[in-house]
């Protein structure tokens, strides 16, 4: 089952799977970090903090003990042009608040470092290889992507998103809107349209750097309790008249036509 996943979805290089007492778990979570260029030090510094401060947080590790099992498996990884692949941190149950403060040390020793360009595609692909390769059963696989603007190098967006949700995974977004964007209509409405779905997928939006903690902090508690947040642009899956789920691509492209 798991090589022909792995095929279907076009994906190599499976991240090494982790040992861990029991496969049952409530969540599979993959935090999929976009670490960009388009982004400053002091910005990605930020974001880092506002990660492990989410999961040292005493909302996010209730949200854990409330689930069916009382516990998740949690993986990180940073991407933007492609994956780095130093930056993966890989499968830990959390089950207790030492296991959750242990994970958010290992995310908080890492080296801060940006890269180039932007993959979504790439981000979700390796999102999805991590689940497929994990050895938990969950009720819910989900792939957690952060980002500060919309595809513009690998793979189209949209295939990449189609097959990780015809796989049963679910993909969150959370919407870095520190800048004006590249997506005309709002970074928001481009992941609502072109990189979130799956039952009950949402968009946070981000637009102030003291609101970051903040907003990872419920964006993990709303997917760790299967909970959709009220009065957010949500979409399940396909893109809406109108969004051009490209225009990363195309503005890319034009940058070296001129």
């Amino acid at each position: 089952m798991l090589t022909t996943l792995a095929v279907l979805m076009g994906l190599s290089g499976l991240v090494p799977i982790a040992q861990a007492a029991g496969s049952e778990v409530d969540v599979t979570l993959v935090l999929a970090v976009d670490t960009s260029r388009s982004m400053d030090f002091e910005e990605i510094g930020i974001q880092r903090e506002g990660y492990v401060e989410a999961l040292k947080h005493k909302e996010f590790i209730d949200a854990v003990k409330g689930g069916l099992t009382g516990r998740i498996a949690i993986s990180y990884f940073e991407w933007a042009g492609y994956v780095v692949q130093d930056s993966v941190i890989d499968w830990q149950v959390i089950e207790t608040e030492e296991d959750a403060i242990a994970f958010a040390d290992k995310l908080e020793a890492r080296p801060i470092a940006t890269q180039r360009r932007t993959s979504i595609s790439t981000a979700i692909a390796q999102g999805a290889s991590m689940i497929v390769s994990s050895p938990f059963q969950s009720r819910r696989q989900v792939i957690d992507v952060s980002g500060d603007g919309p595809n513009n190098s690998g793979d189209p967006v949209t295939p990449a998103r189609d097959k990780a949700i015809e796989a049963g995974m679910i993909i969150n977004g959370l919407a870095i809107m520190l800048r004006p964007s590249d997506a005309p209509n709002g970074l928001d409405k481009y992941y609502a349209d072109c990189v979130i779905g799956g039952p009950g997928a949402f968009v946070l939006p981000v637009r102030k750097i003291e609101d970051f903690a903040v907003a990872v902090r419920r964006k993990l508690v709303l997917e760790i309790s299967d909970l959709s947040p009220p009065a957010m642009v949500q979409k399940i899956s396909g893109a809406e008249a109108g969004t051009d789920c490209l225009i990363g691509e195309k503005q890319w492209r034009d940058i070296f036509d001129r």
